[in-house]
């Protein structure tokens, strides 16, 4: 069932429980208030529901509380239900942005229908304020999307750290965006404003490795090397468990006393800089077969961040994919392009390997009008998979047949009510997605 809640506030007791009946009869969680105050208090901002409010209550009529509403958020969608004595002042509550106004007496499944409507551009309206707030923040290159509780848990500890100018070793599949965090941690930091210099350890080239890193000294000439060029800034090390065994020798003691000795030289030089790796899962296992310095790890994993793969989190899948989609519509100087059944289908059932980098090729082809060329990866996947897959698009065509009618469906896949709801929380679908 929707989490999404519609507020009934009605001070009729028994209509108020009639219209409680109805929606719930419909799949539609509601709360009921028998005055608008109430209900007030239930709402903010970011509240992701809409309201059905009587027009004649005492106290509080229900047009003051469609004002109050829209002092809160002009966009939260408000139903008025109104006599035939009260339509001209429900018209102008329409003019001033009420969404809908219902006569009495009126039919339970034009309420319904209109409640759904609502629900719907509450929906689009959110969705487009983060799709917004995220281009925003892309003008400084500070993107880091998601709403689960596991990418908000990752930005609050990038916050808690990001200024305590310590050592951090990033942990993420490849595609999850490591190098992004590390930009990050640096832009929040104290150090913003100085040279922030990227290595790839596992693509050093071997001839001149140690003097691109370290520089080099000579009588007549000095050579600076990249590591110098983050001094007093960021030096962030991608890859760190692909690095040769000379280089972690070398990085240890940069670690340690924070100094580098350039080739030929016969002093070190100080530097001051905060090291921040990024290492694929499994680095302990590097350690335990000897192709890692234990001391090394040790060193860098003061604080060691978690960057959750996409299959992690699914529930992000659709807010990434939509700023992905209107980035490459952007660089590509195209339209966004409506989602077809078979990449919607794709978009939900995919694992992601690949993770956001294999999402954003995904929503670049889309706007390229390849979306129907999709990888039909059904050779390759376990039967389990295959016996999943193929009942998620069970489940979604009968539902673009039955337009999302709940009822009509479980009737149709003969399922029982806590059976359908869990196969639809298991397989990602969200049934408000085929309502009309």
């Amino acid at each position: 069932m929707s989490a999404i809640p519609i507020l009934l506030i009605d001070d009729d007791d028994a209509l108020r429980t009639a219209l409680v009946q109805s929606f719930q009869l419909a799949d539609m969680p509601v709360e009921p208030f028998a005055d608008g105050a109430s209900a007030l208090a239930r709402l903010s901002a970011g509240f992701d529901g809409a309201v059905v409010s009587d027009i004649r209550m005492p106290r509080m009529d229900g047009i003051e509380l469609f004002r109050r509403i829209a002092a809160i958020d002009h966009e939260i969608p408000v139903i008025l239900m109104t006599g035939h004595g009260d339509v001209p002042m429900a018209v102008s509550a329409l003019k001033a942005g009420a969404f809908d106004f219902i006569a009495k007496p009126f039919a339970t499944d034009h309420l319904i229908a209109s409640a759904r409507r609502a629900l719907e551009m509450r929906r689009l309206v959110l969705d487009n304020r983060r799709l917004r707030a995220a281009a925003d923040d892309s003008a400084t290159g500070e993107v880091l999307i998601g709403e689960t509780p596991a990418m908000i848990r990752l930005r609050d500890n990038m916050r808690q750290v990001a200024d305590a100018d310590v050592d951090i070793l990033i942990e993420g599949e490849t595609g999850t965006g490591k190098e992004l965090v590390a930009t990050l941690l640096h832009r929040w930091s104290r150090r913003r404003g100085r040279a922030f210099v990227a290595i790839n350890c596992a693509a050093l080239p071997d001839a001149i490795a140690e003097v691109d890193l370290f520089g080099q000294a000579h009588s007549r000439t000095t050579q600076s090397g990249r590591i110098a060029r983050a001094d007093k800034g960021s030096l962030f090390l991608d890859e760190i468990e692909s690095s040769p065994a000379w280089l972690q020798g070398a990085l240890l003691r940069v670690l340690e006393e924070r100094e580098i000795l350039p080739v030929g030289a016969e002093r070190p030089q100080s530097v001051d800089l905060r090291v921040i790796a990024a290492t694929k899962p499994g680095i302990e296992t590097s350690v335990a077969e000897g192709r890692f310095r234990a001391d090394l790890l040790y060193r860098l994993d003061m604080v060691r961040l978690r960057i959750p793969p996409l299959r992690e989190r699914r529930a992000d899948i659709p807010l990434l994919f939509g700023y992905l989609l209107h980035q490459a519509a952007d660089q590509m100087k195209r339209d966004v392009p409506r989602l077809g059944p078979e990449a919607r289908a794709y978009l939900a059932d995919h694992d992601w390997p690949g993770n956001v980098r294999e999402l954003a090729n995904f929503a670049k082809r889309a706007v390229l009008g390849m979306q129907a060329d999709v990888p039909d990866a059904g050779e390759r996947m376990a039967l389990s998979q295959q016996v999943e897959r193929f009942e998620a698009a069970v489940i979604r065509r009968v539902l673009e047949r039955t337009s999302g009618d709940a009822r009509s469906a479980m009737t149709e896949l003969e399922l029982p009510r806590k059976t359908f709801y869990d196969k639809l929380n298991r397989h990602g679908i969200e049934i408000g997605d085929y309502r009309k």
